[in-house]
């Protein structure tokens, strides 16, 4: 037999262009007793696929063997299932999606410099902010000076 156009069918066979025809050609070519040295590893294939053709068809008492290993005495049970078990995956699906906002907005206050709206501080627009330096008083200082030593009469007084 020629064996390049067998080496051809192999190459087509591999690429899956053959016909069924080729193929069987190539499952007898490998089921003959000389196969060239180059080919043997392919034998193998072939010839088990021309063996398991022969041995996949079921026998006549195939049903039968089926009944045998079927117990029909046994009635099957049918599982009473709750809600609760049936909502369970939708529970833990909300307990993965509640962590990982929660770590989301963890993280993202921690790698963030700037501080939260709630945490800085407010300034009024109508108020003026106090001049930088020595403290001057506006007011009399005297009023000021008499109210500090009657606070201070009172306190000692009382204790």
């Amino acid at each position: 037999m020629d064996y390049k156009y067998i080496e051809q069918l192999m190459e087509r066979y591999w690429r899956c262009e053959t016909s069924l025809q080729e193929e069987e050609i190539l499952r007898l070519f490998f089921s003959q007793g000389e196969v060239p040295a180059n080919l043997l590893p392919y034998k193998d294939l072939f010839v088990y696929a021309q063996e398991q053709k022969a041995t996949d068809k079921p026998g006549d008492d195939f049903d039968q063997k089926i009944l045998e290993m079927v117990d029909e005495d046994q009635p099957v049970k049918a599982r009473v299932i709750t809600m609760r078990q049936r909502l369970m995956p939708l529970f833990k699906a909300t307990a993965v999606v509640a962590i990982l906002l929660t770590l989301q907005n963890a993280l993202q206050g921690t790698f963030t410099n700037t501080t939260p709206a709630a945490q800085q501080p407010v300034e009024m627009s109508n108020t003026t902010k106090a001049p930088k330096g020595p403290a001057v008083a506006k007011a009399d200082s005297a009023k000021v000076d008499s109210t500090q030593k009657v606070s201070a009469i009172t306190e000692t007084e009382y204790n």
